[in-house]
């Protein structure tokens, strides 16, 4: 009898609730066990992010109803249920799970798939910081794509009157196509062709009716650089970009660990390989703390201490710079069987970086362009140079995971400075030290 006065009451006060929620026009949802407290009828993504509970997208954009849902990265399960986030609308009693192990990991994947699909270098495009394609890498701490990265020779469109195409930053959102459109109603871009070969066209005889205002908001409106107004995209300093500083998503504030450091010294061993020696630039830009680093590591082989070969087994192996040619190899591989870590340190040491812009070109039309097209200063000097003592040029800048196991990877071109101290004290502990939000950078 007890019980069955206690389940009555229960469904009493259940019905008094919806009771409650209806007479005022909001409802309750689930998401990863909080209860939220909302309007019905308003979409997920927003509702759960107005809550503190960061749920990821590229496709999605509040001006475009209905929602794409091209992207797949806001997928969540909802009511069991997995599936993008940003096509739902929020209902009395949906549960929904947003931050599981699963579901990060596909988003990590997805993201990851974009990376590598595309020629996205970072330090190179006008809208770093300002990419969306980048904040979502940096709010899921991506350091490196577990997917190989297909540098597929893309074609630039220069054709319409004042907007490029840069078909290599497109991911294939959909927002162009449904949003852009002239005063008269008619279509700007386009899907044109199918499957893998799929691009975004643009209308050129529309494109040019265009207002200048149109075509800027059109720029803007794009989640990457894709879309580019001549004379109008311009490079911002680090620090006034909408994606430089706070990461969306909440957490608590890192406490600071008191660091165990080990009684002896470790060995440390460095290299710059088929890179420009910024990274171990910043690495010098610890300033001060190069006093704290000479106190508990040892420099064996590096262009810092200019030790030309290894005299010791080392401990940690820091590289910088991809594989452009047979030495670069060779020497790679040493730093593998002669240290115990090996830490890609740098774009260019994770997938290629700047130098890699050569791998969307077969390697003779490089080196017809460099050597046999070019201004010489010499009369009769057009050869492409060839000795047995020079290295022999690969067919592509390589990845240094490409050619060796790596164990750890620092992006940023160069890095931060506090994200490489953090990364060698971590190791040296044996301690997680918490990178800042605002030091993981890709450019």
């Amino acid at each position: 009898m007890n019980k069955a006065r206690k389940k009555s009451n229960g469904q009493a006060g259940k019905a008094s609730a919806k009771a409650a929620n209806k007479a005022t026009d909001r409802i309750t949802i689930t998401i990863d066990g909080e209860s939220i407290d909302t309007e019905p009828g308003r979409n997920l993504v927003q509702v759960a992010n107005e809550n503190g509970i960061f749920i990821p997208s590229l496709c999605y954009f509040e001006d475009i109803e209905p929602p794409l849902g091209t992207c797949r990265v806001c997928s969540c399960k909802i009511d069991g249920v997995a599936g993008p986030a940003c096509t739902e609308t929020v209902r009395d009693g949906m549960v929904v799970e947003a931050i599981t192990d699963e579901l990060t990991n596909a988003r990590k994947a997805i993201v990851e798939m974009m990376f590598s699909e595309g020629n996205h270098f970072c330090p190179g495009c006008q809208k770093s910081g300002d990419c969306d394609l980048q904040h979502m890498g940096y709010e899921m701490g991506l350091t490196q794509s577990r997917f190989p990265h297909v540098f597929k020779d893309r074609l630039i469109d220069f054709n319409p009157s004042r907007m490029i195409m840069e078909h290599n930053r497109c991911i294939k959102c959909l927002r162009c196509v449904k949003e852009v459109f002239t005063d008269e109603g008619k279509a700007v871009f386009s899907f044109r062709h199918r499957g893998n070969e799929t691009r975004v066209g643009i209308d050129y005889d529309e494109e040019a009716k265009l207002s200048d205002q149109q075509a800027i908001d059109a720029m803007h409106l794009c989640p990457t650089g894709a879309i580019i107004v001549r004379g109008e995209l311009h490079a911002r300093p680090f620090g006034v970009r909408r994606f430089d500083m706070e990461s969306m998503q909440k957490k608590e504030p890192a406490e600071d660990l008191k660091i165990v450091l080990p009684k002896e010294k470790k060995t440390i061993a460095t290299i710059s390989l088929a890179g420009c020696f910024g990274c171990h630039m910043s690495l010098l830009d610890i300033d001060l703390k190069l006093i704290d680093l000479v106190e508990i590591v040892e420099l064996n082989k590096s262009p810092l201490n200019d030790i030309k070969e290894f005299t010791k087994h080392c401990d940690i192996g820091l590289i910088e710079g991809g594989c452009c040619n047979a030495e670069n190899v060779e020497v790679l591989r040493e730093f593998r069987r002669k240290c115990d870590v090996l830490v890609a340190f740098g774009e260019c040491a994770i997938w290629g970086g700047l130098p890699a812009m050569r791998n969307t070109i077969p390697l003779s039309e490089c080196l017809e362009e460099a050597y046999l097209n070019c201004i010489s200063s010499m009369d009769d000097e057009w050869a492409v140079p060839y000795h047995e003592d020079l290295p022999k040029i690969l067919d592509k800048v390589y990845a240094c995971s490409e050619i060796v196991d790596i164990d750890y990877f620092i992006p940023g071109c160069p890095p931060d400075a506090n994200h490489i101290w953090k990364s060698i004290l971590s190791l040296l502990s044996g301690q997680e030290l918490s990178v800042l939000y605002s030091e993981f950078k890709y450019d």
